[in-house]
């Protein structure tokens, strides 16, 4: 029986394998997914296909995954919603814990406050002065109602007692296009998806939204630091098949990604970007979910935030 289950395993993958990403392309989670899957594509032989399905916070491209066949060939790239939505929304078509199989927490990634250069605040203080100046005069972009980001500015406000508004994008990428624009002048905002116009000058990166700096941008002070002590928002990126997935199948899969995590060019690559690797069993990340599926509910229930 051994010997068969071990030959099973060496047989899989035999065709490409379907990666469902559940954001636009061009964001934070699509750029990330594409530097690791390609490695884990030319791993196993076969092509991992990105297949982008953007959405109602996630819920569509994850649902499409936890009601795929659970036969190793449909996996999907969950990002923090995947805890957040349980909060916030009173019905989900399916249950993160119970319809899809943990495989990897791959990446913790970044968070950054970025700003239109052409509004004068260069600091989180300035930015609050500001806001306080015109109240309901800035618009920040957001990626969804609900998505951490939009969370994150909803705390934002809370903690620094100013109106901003919330104009949401069907994504990051569409998003950032709207503070590029200068249609907004403010967003939260995962890292990759901006870095590349902070550094050309076209957007300006104020502070970061996590507990600690990065390593990425080391001059670049926490939102807490900067005077809302206590400010903590972050992101990760996993892979989770559906439910019933053979533990094979997920254990090959963890396996060539542990390695493809470790290969040089691709942690250069994530550190660019302001990922940290993580790399956890699958064990792990699936305590891990849970835990964040409560620490979410606890703080949306504690600020009273809500989706319309």
């Amino acid at each position: 029986m051994c010997a068969v289950a071990f030959a099973f395993a060496q047989d899989y993958p035999a065709r490409p394998i379907r990666l469902i990403v559940p954001w636009p392309p061009g964001g934070g989670a699509d750029v990330i997914a594409r530097v690791i899957f390609q490695k884990v594509g030319d791993a196993i032989g076969q092509q991992v296909i990105v297949d982008n399905r953007g959405g109602a916070s996630t819920i569509i491209g994850m649902e499409m995954v936890a009601k795929a066949t659970p036969d190793g060939y449909t996996l999907g790239f969950p990002t923090s919603n995947l805890a957040v939505n349980p909060a916030l929304f009173a019905k989900l078509p399916f249950d993160a814990a119970r319809d899809l199989a943990p495989v990897m927490l791959a990446v913790n990634g970044l968070y950054i406050l970025a700003v239109h250069p052409s509004l004068p605040a260069k600091s989180v203080q300035e930015l609050i002065a500001l806001a306080k100046a015109s109240p309901g005069k800035l618009n920040a972009s957001i990626a969804g109602a609900g998505t951490p980001t939009h969370l994150g500015l909803e705390q934002f406000k809370a903690m620094a007692g100013v109106s901003i508004a919330a104009i949401n994008y069907k994504g990051a990428a569409p998003a950032a296009t709207g503070l590029l624009s200068g249609e907004t002048q403010i967003m939260f905002v995962s890292a990759p998806t901006v870095l590349p116009q902070v550094q050309a000058g076209k957007l300006r990166a104020i502070a970061v939204m996590g507990a600690k700096r990065s390593s990425a941008l080391p001059d670049l002070p926490t939102i807490a630091e900067s005077g809302l002590d206590g400010y903590a928002v972050s992101e990760w990126y996993g892979v989770v098949a559906p439910a019933g997935t053979s533990a094979s199948h997920i254990d090959r899969i963890n396996a060539e990604m542990r390695k493809v995590l470790a290969l040089p060019e691709v942690k250069d690559r994530l550190v660019v970007l302001g990922a940290e690797i993580v790399a956890s069993t699958p064990q792990d990340f699936g305590a891990f979910v849970r835990s964040d599926i409560a620490k979410w509910a606890k703080l949306v229930r504690e600020a009273g935030i809500k989706v319309e």
